[in-house]
């Protein structure tokens, strides 16, 4: 009976923090994921911490331009924009 109340213990604990590591990757994953648009102007909305990837040719061959919202400020949310590395294969849409 003892052995039985343990497994259960067990099991309990296992799925009690099962849950909350998955949601701190999914948390961690999430931000990692940007949009891909083709111009800058596309680009309306961007909020603090959002990212966006911009193919407009800018940037040197194997590189994309990552445009990400830094900074609050008193007129809206700053723009930075930097060259980083391209993943993956280029898709045509």
């Amino acid at each position: 009976m003892r052995e039985a109340n343990l497994a259960i213990m067990k099991a309990v604990t296992a799925t009690t923090l099962a849950l909350p590591a998955g949601l701190i990757l999914w948390l961690l994953a999430s931000p990692a994921a940007a949009e891909t648009v083709m111009n800058e102007r596309n680009i309306v909305d961007l909020r603090l911490g959002q990212r966006v990837l911009v193919d407009d040719g800018s940037c040197p061959a194997g590189q994309i331009k990552e445009m990400s919202g830094s900074q609050m400020t008193t007129s809206g949310v700053l723009r930075t924009r930097k060259c980083i590395p391209r993943l993956g294969a280029k898709q045509k849409r």
